[in-house]
């Protein structure tokens, strides 16, 4: 695919930007051609200048942005891969995290989301930057409207420590194609969590599909990569108001 032809052309490399991201992918086991090795760690150095004037992510150097932003997103790759083809949806895209990266690698088109306005505005610089905004857009938007005026229209759907599961599995449910996908990445979600979350989805018409575990290189962290399908239609009316995903969670015991 030669979509990013031109987008960021190789200028001698990114340095250390660049080794640091290839030396994380390869510790995390992901091959990723070197065209989009260079594209992501790109990507990283365009988030650790911004993070100096604005608030986008805790983590502020690059050797740790190479496995907690980046190689992080491509442990979704597998779960997201199983989706049907068709575009994405990033809930709580942050810095654009894992959109942009699952994006470069996967070949997705695709809708990165978040409330924060400033933290859009800087993912639609970053994609200017990336020659990539033809194929993602960034809106500030609440997924429970983006629902409305877009139901049904993707393939998979995305979170990385975004919110409750049992909430995202609301969120998803009225924005995915029949056998779409909720891709869901965790540190370690408790039992509790996912059994309130299994019952939302029999709400919501999804089903748990997929969990897989992994454990990010020098004791950087446990990840959980939970997937859920969309199997039928929802009992409930979906999207319900604005913020009761919230309020009033699904799959709550009695």
């Amino acid at each position: 695919m030669d979509r990013h032809e031109g987008a960021y052309a190789a200028e001698g490399g990114l340095g250390h930007t660049q080794q640091c991201v290839a030396e994380a992918l390869r510790d995390c086991g992901l091959d990723v051609r070197d065209r989009d090795c260079e594209l992501l760690a790109r990507h990283l150095d365009l988030v650790i200048n911004k993070n100096r004037t604005l608030n986008l992510t805790r983590i502020d150097s690059v050797e740790d942005g190479a496995y907690l932003h980046v190689a992080d997103s491509l442990l979704l790759l597998g779960a997201v891969g199983a989706a049907p083809a068709g575009p994405m949806l990033d809930i709580g895209t942050g810095a654009g995290f894992p959109g942009i990266p699952l994006s470069i690698v996967a070949h997705r088109r695709g809708t990165l989301v978040d409330s924060v306005g400033k933290k859009v505005a800087a993912v639609e610089e970053f994609l200017h930057e990336l020659g990539l905004d033809a194929y993602l857009e960034a809106r500030h938007i609440r997924v429970e409207d983006l629902a409305r005026e877009q139901r049904g229209r993707y393939a998979v759907v995305t979170a990385r420590a975004v919110a409750q599961t049992n909430v995202l599995v609301e969120y998803a449910a009225p924005l995915l194609q029949g056998r779409g996908r909720l891709v869901v990445a965790k540190a370690r979600p408790s039992e509790e969590e996912l059994e309130t979350a299994d019952r939302a989805a029999v709400l919501c018409g999804l089903k748990r599909v997929s969990r897989e575990t992994f454990e990010l290189p020098g004791d950087r962290g446990h990840r959980e990569v939970i997937s859920y399908e969309r199997v039928g239609k929802p009992s409930i009316r979906l999207p319900r108001a604005t913020g009761m995903a919230k309020k009033k969670p699904l799959g709550m015991e009695a």
